[in-house]
């Protein structure tokens, strides 16, 4: 069964599903929001703990760092949301600095408008969704690292499928929230659909980088295993 070898295999991968899908539906119940906060953070957490365990190189531990304070952010922008995006964009720095270590060169061609377009677009729309404009400014240099972390994705010589793609899913998903203070104000679509697709970005980008590195440095990835028979 699937299930069953996700379980054996990659248990905090399950575990990190269980607890995403948990806190999605467990918000349209009566259950206090101060229980779904910690939650909210175990979805990415446990990501966290998969990068971490998968592979031991200095690559996935960082991402394994970047992904644990991801899941501060989580819980943090549920109490605050300044508080979240300044946790988020020292997520932003971390994933960045793991994306441009597998820099795939120079772009060309549509490569390097796609990248551009993801650099100028992003912040663009950062700032120009809010209606507020006395905090617009503040939300468009988030945006420039949000920007920063997908274009940097965008560059790397990983999967795009998996990582850019998953990069481009959170951009997708801040961009609802910055619409929420905007055109989206008091519509239901941010509530529904910002979880679910900043959870997938999160999951492809944690999995495309850590099925990257194993492939590329299958001696490191049995180093743990080892130790553990050697004990």
């Amino acid at each position: 069964m699937p299930h069953r070898a996700l379980a054996q295999k990659r248990p905090f991968l399950l575990l990190s599903v269980v607890a995403a899908l948990a806190y999605y539906y467990l918000q349209a119940t009566k259950l206090p929001g101060l229980y779904l906060i910690p939650l909210k953070g175990f979805a990415v957490g446990f990501l966290a703990i998969y990068a971490w365990l998968r592979h031991q190189s200095s690559d996935a531990h960082r991402l394994a760092l970047a992904m644990a304070v991801a899941a501060v952010a989580d819980m943090a922008i549920e109490l605050d949301l300044r508080a979240g995006a300044a946790v988020f964009f020292v997520f932003h720095m971390l994933a960045v600095s793991v994306f441009m270590r597998h820099s795939r060169g120079k772009l060309h061609g549509a490569d390097q408008w796609a990248f551009l377009a993801i650099l100028v677009i992003t912040p663009l729309l950062g700032y120009f969704l809010p209606y507020d404009r006395n905090i617009a400014w503040v939300v468009a240099i988030y945006a420039v690292a949000l920007g920063l972390m997908a274009a940097s994705a965008w560059m790397s010589d990983f999967p795009r499928m998996r990582v850019a793609a998953g990069a481009l899913l959170f951009v997708l998903s801040h961009l609802l929230i910055f619409a929420q203070l905007g055109p989206l104000s008091g519509s239901a679509v941010p509530e529904y659909l910002v979880w679910p697709i900043y959870y997938l970005g999160q999951f492809l980008i944690t999995v495309g980088v850590v099925t990257t590195l194993r492939k590329r440095n299958p001696e490191l990835r049995v180093v743990h295993r080892r130790e553990e028979q050697d004990r």
